[in-house]
C-alpha cells in the first residue's frame, strides 16, 4: 500500500509539472509589450486580456525617477513588440534613448499625448530633471486616466487590428471602472467634509488635486530635503491652511514628516502612487482627506 501511495504522489508531481511548464511555456510565447510602472500596467493589462504579456521597467517599489534598468531587463526588452511610456517621467527621460538603441524594432507609444499637462518652473529632483517643469505624475488623476487608457487602447489595436473588438470591449470595461472610481470619489467628497489642503512628501498628487480643487503643499524643496527654514515655513503653512493630512510615499524618508506632524498635531497616512491597485489607492486618498 505504502508503495503505492508513493507511486501515485510521483505520478501527481510528474503531471503538476508538466502543466505548470505548458502555462510557462504560453506566457514565454504571448507577445511582449514594455511599460515603464505598475498603474501603467494596471491600465495596459485590463485593456490585452490575454493577447498580449505586459511588464514593467521599473519594478514593484523602486522609483519611477531614479530607477536604472538591469542587464537582464535590457535583454528581455529587445524581445518587446512595443513600449508604453507614461510622459516625462524621470526614468523615461534618462533612459529612453539607450532603450530604443538596445530595441530599434521595438514601436514606441506615448500614452500622455492629449494630457492637459502641469507646468512651472524647471526644477531639479535630486538625480533627474523635469525638463521644462512638467509634473510627469498624469496618472494620479481620473481626467488623465481617460486619456491613458484611450491611447493604451489605441496603440493596442496599432499592433493587433484583428483583435480590435477584443481590446474596444475591454477598453470599455475599463472605461467604466474609471468612471466609477470618479463618482465614488465625488461621492466621498460631497457627503464628508473633505479637507482643502494636504501636504506630501513628493508632490505625485497634483493632477489629482486639480480634478478636485484641492492645495497640495510639498515638503520636498526642489527635489531635496527642506532646510530648516524651508521645515519653519511648512509648519507655519500647515496651520494656516488647516492642514490635517500628511501623506507620504514609501520609497521617502518619513523624518521631516513627522517633524512637522509633530508640531502641527496632523496625521501622516502611508499613500503609494506608484501601486498597481490604481482605483483602490484612489479611493484611499480621497477617504483619507475626509473627516
Amino acid at each position: 500500500m505504502k508503495t503505492y501511495l508513493t507511486l501515485f504522489y510521483v505520478l501527481l508531481l510528474v503531471l503538476l509539472s508538466a502543466c505548470n511548464g505548458k502555462s510557462s511555456q504560453k506566457e514565454e510565447n504571448k507577445r511582449l509589450i514594455m511599460v515603464t510602472m505598475e498603474p501603467q500596467r494596471y491600465f495596459t493589462e485590463a485593456i490585452a486580456g490575454d493577447k498580449f504579456l505586459v511588464e514593467s521597467m521599473v519594478p514593484k517599489g523602486s522609483s519611477p525617477e531614479t530607477y536604472d534598468p538591469t542587464p537582464q531587463q535590457l535583454t528581455r526588452l529587445s524581445k518587446s513588440e512595443a513600449y508604453l511610456r507614461i510622459g516625462h517621467i524621470g526614468f523615461e527621460q534618462s533612459w529612453m534613448d539607450r532603450l530604443t538603441d538596445n530595441a530599434p524594432h521595438m514601436q514606441i507609444f506615448d500614452t500622455s499625448k492629449g494630457v492637459e499637462l502641469i507646468h512651472g518652473e524647471g526644477h531639479n529632483h535630486g538625480d533627474h530633471f523635469h525638463a521644462g517643469g512638467v509634473d510627469p505624475h498624469i496618472w494620479n488623476s481620473i481626467s488623465n486616466a481617460r486619456i491613458i487608457a484611450k491611447n493604451t487602447f489605441q496603440a493596442l489595436i496599432t499592433l493587433d487590428k484583428t483583435n480590435e473588438n477584443y481590446y474596444l470591449h475591454r477598453y470599455d470595461s475599463l472605461c467604466k471602472v474609471i468612471n466609477r472610481t470618479d463618482s465614488v470619489i465625488n461621492n466621498i467628497f460631497q457627503t464628508r467634509k473633505a479637507d482643502h489642503a494636504f501636504m506630501i512628501y513628493h508632490p505625485a498628487l497634483s493632477y489629482f488635486a486639480r480634478d478636485y480643487g484641492l492645495h497640495q503643499i510639498c515638503i520636498e524643496e526642489e527635489g531635496k530635503e527642506p532646510s530648516p527654514a524651508h521645515l519653519r515655513d511648512l509648519i507655519e503653512i500647515c496651520k494656516e491652511e488647516e492642514v490635517r493630512i500628511i501623506f507620504v510615499q514609501p520609497e521617502f524618508d518619513r523624518r521631516n514628516a513627522e517633524i512637522i506632524a509633530k508640531q502641527t498635531n496632523t496625521n501622516i497616512v502611508d499613500v503609494n502612487p506608484l501601486s498597481y491597485n490604481w482605483e483602490k489607492e484612489m479611493i484611499h486618498i480621497a477617504n483619507s482627506l475626509c473627516k
